[in-house]
């Protein structure tokens, strides 16, 4: 991997986690372009808004951790990095740049180099695969919701923003109720929709509770290079014989002392 490559790079689960959202962005792009329906495409355009902070997100990251920021930002194309990340139609197509980078520096990296930081990094990857699933789910879940809900007879859902605040409530599970399916259908996109949620947000609480609460290490997790010295281990055996000695006297003068009142007392009865 080339110098500038390596400090493009960040880590192998956060970019393959800009890859997905690339990619999802340009699928969705595409179906704006078709022009596919007018609700539909409301969806998408909530979901891009929520994509573009990201993008933004990540390129600030990159333009701030960069070690030279003009680099960056010209030969490195980081202004492709940023008209990509304008929630505008015309500019997403350079939203390829992310995809083409982070596929060069992958492929380069290695698939066993990228398995081995996977493991090594399970905390951050199943965040960030949670993170990708959500949006996912949000938006077709929202899709599929309003296909199946908006013509049904009775229905609640049956608009765009009807299917968008159903899918948030029920991916976190609360519920509110003011918004549920009547189909038959419907109620089984709401299952899968629970069950996802309660799994992804599930997680979600785990990798908090190993962030911020205080991590007790026994003694068996102590690194194998914190072993004790030579030296410092024949120190502690000639303190212990010392504390031995010591304890042994102090029990000769105990067993002394004990022998002498036991003498005074029976002198002193007889």
């Amino acid at each position: 991997m080339s110098t500038e490559q390596n400090k493009q790079f960040k880590s192998s689960n956060y970019e393959l986690f800009i890859l997905a959202l690339s990619i999802l962005s340009l699928f969705n792009w595409v179906m704006y372009l078709l022009q596919i329906d007018e609700d539909l495409l409301f969806v998408l355009i909530v979901v891009d808004l929520l994509l573009s902070v990201i993008f933004l997100s990540d390129f600030a990251y990159r333009l701030f951790s960069a070690g030279s920021k003009r680099n960056y930002f010209i030969k490195e194309y980081g202004w492709l990095d940023l008209l990509g990340s304008l929630p505008f139609p015309q500019v997403k197509i350079f939203r390829l740049s992310r995809v083409i980078r982070a596929l060069q520096i992958m492929r380069q990296l290695g698939f066993r180099n990228m398995i081995r930081e996977f493991i090594h990094a399970r905390a951050g990857t199943a965040m960030l695969t949670v993170s990708f699933l959500i949006i996912l789910v949000l938006e077709f879940g929202s899709v599929a919701i309003l296909a199946v809900e908006r013509d049904a007879p009775e229905a609640n859902i049956t608009s765009a923003a009807d299917a968008i605040w159903w899918s948030i409530v029920t991916i976190s599970t609360v519920g509110y109720g003011d918004q549920y399916p009547v189909t038959i259908m419907g109620r089984l996109i709401a299952v899968f929709v629970i069950l996802t949620g309660v799994g992804l947000f599930g997680v979600i609480t785990g990798f908090l509770a190993n962030r911020f609460l205080p991590d007790d290490k026994s003694e068996a997790d102590v690194p194998a290079d914190q072993t004790i010295a030579p030296a410092s281990l024949q120190t502690i055996l000639e303190e212990i014989a010392n504390l031995r000695n010591a304890q042994e006297l102090a029990y000769a003068e105990i067993e002394a002392r004990i022998e002498t009142l036991s003498t005074e007392i029976k002198e002193n009865f007889e």
